[in-house]
């Protein structure tokens, strides 16, 4: 696992795309240091699955940058979403962990291309997400997805080491 970006990255944005890759990273690797039925397991009370937090970062991070800040429309923006009052996530039982990593990878991507291409200070798409809502800039969703990705991170470190898997950065 490669470690937390260095100074020197070059502009804000330039920072914001390498802790947006470490974190993903960072959540990435953790996952896949556990066997499948850690992956598929829960060890809180509430009930998520490492395999369920890492595709709730993927649809998230598609919310925000893809259908939120672009205004693209997004096929089912909740589908990490149950909606049956259980758990929160859910991940299908034939999607396995490459399937999400690729589903984060094509995220990251879009992400990439969104913060080489718009200034930080743009307003997102008075479509999509913010169809019915005040759109934030560029900059203030690339931090809410980095605390998202942060919270999380810390999250699953919990679980997998709880699990026996791979603690730290």
């Amino acid at each position: 696992m490669r470690g937390e970006p260095r100074p020197g990255l070059g502009g804000e944005a330039e920072h914001h795309a390498s802790y947006l890759a470490f974190y993903r990273q960072t959540c990435i690797e953790k996952c896949r240091s556990l066997p499948e039925a850690e992956l598929r397991s829960s060890r809180l009370p509430s009930g998520w699955t490492p395999i369920e937090l890492l595709q709730h970062l993927a649809f998230m991070e598609r919310r925000w940058f893809v259908w939120g800040f672009l205004g693209e429309p997004v096929d089912d923006p909740w589908g990490d979403s149950r909606g049956d009052g259980e758990a929160a996530w859910a991940v299908p039982s034939g999607t396995g962990l490459e399937d999400v990593v690729r589903m984060l990878e094509e995220c990251a991507a879009r992400t990439d291309a969104v913060l080489t291409n718009h200034d930080l200070d743009e307003t997102a798409a008075t479509t999509g997400r913010f169809a019915d809502a005040e759109p934030p800039d560029l900059r203030w969703i690339c931090f809410h997805v980095l605390q998202e990705y942060a919270r999380h991170a810390g999250h699953l470190d919990v679980v997998v080491e709880l699990a026996g898997g791979h603690t730290g950065e």
